[in-house]
């Protein structure tokens, strides 16, 4: 039976329950904050992913801490899910690659990569069957250096120089992202229909209307109109109207004309009216 995906549009899901592209697994290293384990698994679920690792985190009872499972907000299952083990190959010694996250490049250590490698490493674990892993540190001290060593490359997110200081769970929201992009991205829902656009000659309808608007209004001196006609034609022709804003446009340029229309025989009446107290009769 196949599964629902996580996202309206995602890729199939295979019989079992997983996904037809290879899982990945997100792995947490001596992680400090329960909030962030919980953030961390809504981060992957929402990428269609599940498999979440922790290796010695602060507190044993971290899945089950309030913390955690607010965080989780809807993931509670990849959370229960979640393995808990003392070192990095009891968690993750099924992964063919593993990947660092860290910005700091060490002496012989593995070779760094950007997010865009991404897809280049997936194809090439697609094509060899392997497992990816990746590896995030601690909040405080991020990765030390033996586990970076057993690691297969490093994973840089570039930010900004004076505080490139990201979230645990932002970083492995951001890596999930680009490991779904990589792997094949969910579409997208379809959007409201698209609207009819007016024809050359509804926007000419259009633009007509609009200057005897103007010229009632007194703003246009058809006389000496200048460049004010061309202009309205060049915003029109930018701003790729609809039929229905050409419509609006257009009832707000005959409401204009017919408020013209009752307002100025009025006030030609008010000026013929004799001022107060003048005694003539007027019959």
């Amino acid at each position: 039976m196949q599964t629902q995906d996580f996202i309206g549009g995602g890729v199939p899901a295979t019989p079992d329950g997983s996904s037809a592209c290879a899982q990945p697994l997100f792995v947490l290293v001596n992680t400090s904050h329960p909030g962030n384990v919980g953030a961390a698994a809504r981060a992957i679920k929402t990428m269609g992913f599940a498999h979440l690792a922790l290796v010695a985190p602060r507190y044993a009872d971290v899945l089950q801490q309030p913390e955690a499972l607010a965080f989780a907000s809807g993931a509670d299952d990849v959370l229960a899910a979640t393995q808990i083990s003392a070192s990095l190959m009891d968690a993750a010694g099924d992964c063919g690659v593993l990947v660092a996250l860290s910005s700091r490049v060490r002496d012989f250590g593995p070779p760094l990569h950007g997010p865009e490698w991404l897809p280049q490493l997936a194809r090439q674990a697609a094509e060899q069957g392997r497992r990816v892993g990746f590896v995030f540190g601690s909040e405080r001290y991020g990765l030390d250096n033996d586990t970076v060593y057993r690691c297969d490359a490093l994973l840089s997110l570039p930010a900004y120089s004076q505080y490139a200081s990201l979230n645990l769970a932002q970083a492995v929201q951001i890596v999930a992202w680009e490991w779904r992009k990589a792997v094949g991205a969910f579409n997208l829902p379809p959007g409201p229909p698209a609207e009819v656009a007016a024809t050359q000659a509804e926007v000419q309808g259009l633009l007509d209307h609009a200057e005897r608007a103007l010229v009632a209004l007194g703003y246009l001196d058809p006389a000496a109109p200048k460049k004010l006609l061309p202009r309205l034609a060049r915003l029109a022709t930018r701003a790729q109207l609809t039929q229905q804003e050409v419509h609006i446009l257009r009832g707000i340029c005959k409401a204009g004309l017919e408020r013209l229309a009752v307002e100025r025989p009025q006030a030609a009446a008010m000026r013929r009216l004799p001022p107060e107290g003048d005694e003539k009769t007027w019959g």
